[in-house]
């Protein structure tokens, strides 16, 4: 009888967390837009330059200090201009970088999980400062751009839920206030 009395106060829980899931604001409020990017050729690659400006806000810190990651990505698209057709995509490359909270020393890491690489910060605002900022990152070479026309640079940036851990897993598992993206930011590719 415990159990069934336990299982009834779990669902009646749940039930009313999405009741007031509705009625709250978005998880990630706030802004998140692409608010200057440019690319620039050395040697042969270009490279973008960009700053991203992301929400914060205090229900992205509690989730980040009660275990939950946050997934940062960046898609940029190249593509040549057709007058009679769709355009032509020419080169599609990600970024993604993952935000996590470490309560061991009470710091943010921001982490490249392709690669070792990762950085610690003392604040959110000082590691999404970072995350907004990409500088030199090689998108496509030259010889990927070689026939004539017109070509365009689209850029997006975009956040959702990384890792859960166990306890917010069981939670979680329902709700997508945890993604969210950019508009397109498009600008002319010079040659």
């Amino acid at each position: 009888m415990r159990v069934l009395t336990a299982a009834m106060l779990v669902v009646c829980y749940l039930l009313v967390g999405l009741g007031s899931s509705a009625t709250r604001a978005d998880a990630l409020d706030g802004t998140l837009e692409v608010q200057s990017a440019f690319v620039s050729r050395v040697a042969g690659v270009y490279q973008l330059n960009a700053h991203v400006r992301y929400p914060v806000n205090e229900e992205i810190r509690a989730a980040l200090r009660d275990g939950l990651s946050l997934s940062f990505d960046l898609d940029v698209s190249v593509s040549r201009e057709r007058r009679y057709w769709f355009n032509a995509e020419i080169a599609y490359v990600s970024l993604r970088r993952e935000l996590t909270w470490q309560a061991l020393t009470d710091r943010y890491i921001v982490r490249d999980p392709v690669s070792t690489e990762q950085q610690s910060f003392a604040s959110l605002d000082a590691a999404l400062e970072i995350l907004g900022r990409v500088e030199g990152w090689p998108i496509m070479v030259e010889s990927q751009v070689k026939d004539p026309g017109e070509f365009r640079v689209s850029l997006r940036a975009g956040m959702r839920r990384g890792k859960l851990a166990d306890a917010l897993r069981v939670i979680l598992f329902w709700t997508n206030d945890w993604h969210r993206e950019s508009e397109w930011y498009t600008w002319s590719l010079p040659r």
